[in-house]
Parts: C-alpha cells; structure tokens; sequence
C-alpha cells in the first residue's frame, strides 16, 4: 500500500460492511491505495475490531433508548409523548455516537495515523467529531447521504418547525466544515450550493450503483419459483418514510380490488418498521402472499432477486424522497428486472425507460400497473434488457465510484499546494 495516497478515517452510525454504500467506498479507496479504517456500530455477532479486506473496523455498542416510530393515527397525546421520545432518543444516541467516535479517533490517530475524516450522514453531527483533528491540520469530508430536515418531516410527516431549523443547523455547520463533500445525485448538489454556498467545484456527484457482486447473475431461489406464481420483490429499508405500507396496501388493492391470486412477493430488508409492517400484512389479509423475513444473507437476497419476475419501488412522494436516488433501483436494473414505482424525480433519472411510472402515493394505481406488467411478459422483458444495459455503461459502481477517487486526489491536491 502507498503511504502518500492518504489515511482515511470513515465514521458511519450504521453497521460495516451491511451498509452497501460506505462499504462500496471503503473498499475502492483501500484498493486505490488508501489507508481507511472504519469506526461504526455493532451487531450482536460482530468482533469489536477486526479488518475486513483492507479496512480496518472498529465497532461501538448500539444505544436505542425508545422505539421512535409513528403509530397509525395517533392521537394528541400520543404525538406529544413521540415527538419527547424522539427528541430525547435522537439527541442522546447521536450525543453518544459522536462523542464515541471523537474517542476512538483519538486511539487510532495515535495507533495508525489519519490525513482525513469522512463522515457519512445521518446523523449530522458528526462535524463536532471531526472539528477538533480540523483544527490540527486533518481534512473534513461530508458524505450527504441523507437531507436530514426533510428526513425528520417525511419520517413523521410533520411541517417545518424549531427542530426543523435546528437539523438545518447541524447540516451547514457539516457542509460549511467540509473541505469536499459527497452529493449521491444533482438534487443534493444543488442544495449544498444554496443552503451552505458551497462551491461546485468542491462536491463530488457519487451516485449509488450496484458493485461487482450484483452485476453477477445469481442461481434463482428453487422455493420461489417452485410456487408458479408471479413473484414480486422489494429490497431495502423498512422505515416509516420507505413507504412499504404503501406497497402492503398495493398488494391489498392486486388481491381484493383486481382479484388476482397469482402473485407472491417478498419483502427484503430491516428497519424500524418491520414488526408494523408484519402486523399490517396480516391486517390487509396478505399471509398468503407476502414474505416479509427481515435481514437476509447477501446469497439469499441475490437468489430471490434472480427469482423476481417484477421488482417494487413504493417510496412515496415526500420532501426527502422526491430528490433521493435508491440503490434499490439500480440493483433491481443490474438484475434486469422491470420496475413499478411511483414517478419521483430522481427515481426517473436512475431508472428512465426500465420502469412504470405512477402518480406518486396512489396505491390502486401502483396496483394496476404491476398487474400491466403481469400480463405482459414481452414489456417485462424490454424494460429489464434496457436497465441491464443502463447500469452497465452508466451506474454500476466501477463507474460511478470513479467519482470518489476524483474527490480524494482533488483535496489531497489541494492539501499539497498550501503545503507547497
């Protein structure tokens, strides 16, 4: 490994390497040359620290002290107590993590050494971290993950307010810090430019794309497709703003409004919401038709994805979703799986002519259109080709990751000029 092309310290509150992205970016900048370690949360069967590939990983216990989920119609009082749990959860989990990672970078400042912190959002204030090796001479990367404003208003469907304003504070306090930052698409970049003034030529457009791994066809998974039923498939996270409910009520609408029987879908992926959403299944009478598993393997998840006939985006139309890029969807393309999804901006530029557009949020109509798609292998078949096609020569990660090295030779560069 070289040691002039720079240590680099990822700080993510989320799990490595089950977070597709930082483990994408972790991974192409130890292969380039880097040094990277990783400071991040643990699962119950994770090693404290262990290297995985190159990448050095230092884990912390997870600290959730309420379930801050919004309940179905809830009543005045049962908001007031939410909004307490939240705010009381939130700040102290995000105290805790901060505080955690500005300790255990100390230790590998003096252990190993580092040139940079790359702090992946949420939550945003990771900068408070980062500040103090800032003032020793260390470089600040933001990675914009998430717009955490429109986050809190889409998670909880609330309109701004004082805590809106102070999740903006935290974020330009981020971007202001940061010599380069992390947009995933132009919407994003567009909203540093004005909220914080930054410079275009300091952000960086690295759009999620599906790595080697998911471009590479898998064995279909026997038990799906032994049940000769159309299979459905969504993967992703299962958090209110997700909109999985909307896809439930869907499903609800395919089997009981259109009376189709045909289908079966399976529902990948964790969250907060996983235990509503079962409930939900079972209200809206789906037990035969709907698998919702939670957290699968990486080869169980690649084999029922090649098992998919049609693959489902519900993200509904929200301040966060309307200018966000999913991953989802370009692993469904990489798999040449036709999309229904609801027409949201960015959700149309990843996806172009391999989806079914719907009016955002309406849930018979997403009903109908997957039905469109059930009916109509030949369409299937045209939409999957054209996204294999697109995430070939324009989104998968050797291409769009290409992006991030850009990024770490512009501020290393810029590092060698005021030291020149």
């Amino acid at each position: 490994m070289k040691a002039s092309a720079g240590r680099i310290l990822m700080l993510v509150e989320n799990n490595y390497p089950q977070d597709t992205r930082v483990r994408n970016e972790a991974s192409l900048l130890a292969a380039s040359g880097y040094q990277v370690s990783v400071i991040c949360l643990r699962k119950s069967n994770q090693p404290r620290v262990e290297t995985v590939g190159n990448v050095r990983v230092y884990r912390l216990p997870r600290l959730e002290l309420f379930k801050k989920t919004p309940t179905p119609n809830p009543g005045w009082l049962r908001k007031v107590i939410l909004k307490l749990k939240s705010v009381i959860g939130y700040f102290l989990e995000y105290t805790y993590f901060t505080t955690a990672c500005f300790l255990v970078a100390a230790y590998i400042l003096i252990r190993h050494g580092f040139d940079a912190i790359h702090a992946h959002n949420p939550p945003d204030t990771l900068f408070l971290a980062a500040l103090p090796y800032k003032l020793l001479g260390k470089k600040f990367v933001f990675d914009h993950h998430d717009l955490c404003p429109e986050l809190y208003q889409s998670r909880y469907q609330v309109q701004p307010g004082w805590l809106t304003r102070m999740l903006l504070v935290t974020e330009w306090c981020s971007l202001k810090l940061a010599d380069v930052t992390i947009a995933t698409n132009e919407s994003y970049k567009q909203t540093q430019m004005i909220r914080a003034k930054k410079r275009p030529e300091t952000i960086f457009i690295v759009r999620n794309g599906p790595d080697r791994l998911r471009m590479t066809q898998a064995e279909p998974n026997a038990k799906l497709k032994n049940k000769n039923k159309i299979i459905l498939a969504y993967i992703g996270s299962l958090n209110p703003q997700d909109g999985v409910d909307y896809l439930l009520r869907s499903l609800h609408h395919l089997r009981y409004t259109i009376k189709r029987e045909d289908f079966y879908c399976v529902i990948m992926g964790s969250g907060d919401s996983l235990e509503d959403l079962r409930t939900l299944a079972k209200e809206l009478k789906l037990d035969q038709h709907v698998e919702l598993p939670g957290f699968v393997s990486e080869e169980d998840l690649r084999a029922n994805l090649a098992a998919a006939d049609i693959c489902l985006d519900p993200d509904p139309s929200s301040p966060l979703n309307d200018v966000s890029t999913w991953i989802k969807v370009m692993e469904y393309m990489a798999y040449a799986k036709p999309i229904v999804t609801f027409d949201l901006k960015e959700t149309r530029y990843s996806a172009q002519s391999a989806a079914i557009y719907v009016q955002p949020n309406d849930e018979l109509e997403f009903a109908k259109a997957t039905r469109m798609l059930m009916d109509d292998p030949e369409m299937c078949k045209q939409l999957g080709e054209f996204g294999r096609t697109r995430v070939e020569n324009e989104l998968q990660w050797s291409v769009v990751g290409k992006q991030l090295i850009a990024a770490y030779q512009f501020l290393f560069s810029q590092h060698e000029s005021k030291i020149a």
